[in-house]
């Protein structure tokens, strides 16, 4: 009987052993399933974006190094109202942060208010959301981005130094003005207003006279611009004398419709410089190729990383920039990245 006591014991111990090492195990609220301590939710408008496809994978790059946090990833398919039930569904798992990348700037204030009413830290990146923002909202949440009038300047540096150096066939049909067609990304959006404005207005700053031949929003999307620029073409090939596009994928559109005509293969008297903005792979294709004539990096990994060291910290008690190269910008809701220039 001792002996049958003794086993039955050693049995119990046994499975309570068991019992507290799969309790330790499971996540608490927020927690992640793997082990990992925080599980942050990120909301991407549309992952079918070229860019924000990037920036996605350097997210699950940064996700798969990291064990202090894990990504719950959902796409809003560019739908805000789509986007707004994830969110809701995030903040009922209670995730320990929120990265957000917007669908609708129109639906700011919204979502704004509900991260607020949720008290989870997050963080808006990309899709520039800082006119809803107040300085005192900083203690919850940030936006991190670019410098929105950067890209359209160095657009327009790279356009101007073109047309110093090669006047003569810049100038397609020889009437002393650069013209130009505009593929908009959205008039809705800080990011593509300001790459559009800044692009001509360093031309209009150095003297050159411009004149557009035309402007289409091509809502970033690569055959919604070529579909423009075949008209565009169609109508007037010898009266446009630069491409801008407010991002690469609009500019991969130009590109197929003037090869589709025999440009940008090689031809300086059938060739018309394309610029574009984030110097996606393909576009640096392109730029080798002679088909692109420059673009503007936007990092997709110096993104990534840049809003999730600045949600660690929050989740750590400290500043957003403690410890950091990072700066608060003069807005006073925002860090900022800078853009590159690419050109062959």
């Amino acid at each position: 009987m001792k002996s049958t006591k003794k086993i039955l014991a050693f049995i119990l111990s046994l499975v309570m052993i068991f019992s507290l090492v799969a309790c330790n195990q499971k996540s608490g609220d927020g927690g992640s399933k793997d082990g990992k301590t925080k599980k942050f939710g990120l909301l991407i408008y549309n992952g079918g974006d070229n860019y924000i496809a990037t920036v996605r994978q350097a997210f699950e790059k940064l996700d798969k190094e990291d064990n202090n946090f894990e990504l719950e990833i959902v796409d809003g398919q560019l739908n805000q109202s789509t986007q707004n039930e994830q969110l809701d569904a995030l903040i009922s798992k209670n995730v320990d942060a929120l990265l957000i990348n917007i669908v609708d700037f129109g639906a700011a204030e919204e979502v704004i208010s509900k991260v607020k009413n949720s008290k989870i830290p997050a963080v808006f990146w990309n899709r520039d959301i800082t006119s809803s923002l107040k300085e005192e909202d900083l203690k919850q949440m940030i936006f991190y981005g670019t410098v929105a009038p950067q890209a359209g300047i160095y657009q327009g540096e790279m356009a101007l130094d073109y047309w110093n150096k090669n006047k003569d066939k810049a100038d397609r049909n020889g009437d002393g003005k650069l013209q130009y067609v505009m593929l908009h990304g959205g008039l809705d959006n800080a990011e593509a207003v300001a790459r559009t404005e800044e692009s001509i207005k360093v031309l209009k700053d150095n003297n050159i006279q411009v004149e557009e031949v035309g402007m289409q929003v091509a809502n970033w999307n690569t055959d919604e611009a070529k579909t423009a620029v075949d008209a565009w073409l169609a109508k007037s090939k010898d009266d446009i004398d630069v491409i801008f596009a407010n991002n690469d994928g609009m500019a991969f559109g130009a590109v197929s419709a003037l090869k589709e005509i025999g440009f940008n293969s090689g031809d300086p008297a059938k060739t018309i410089p394309v610029y574009g903005v984030d110097a996606l792979e393909q576009a640096i294709t392109h730029i080798e190729a002679g088909e692109m004539a420059g673009t503007v990096k936007q990092n997709s990994e110096t993104m990534a990383k840049g809003v999730i060291d600045l949600i660690l910290n929050k989740l750590a008690g400290k500043n957003w920039t403690d410890g950091t190269d990072y700066k608060i910008y003069e807005d006073k809701v925002s860090v900022r990245m800078d853009y590159e220039k690419i050109t062959k």
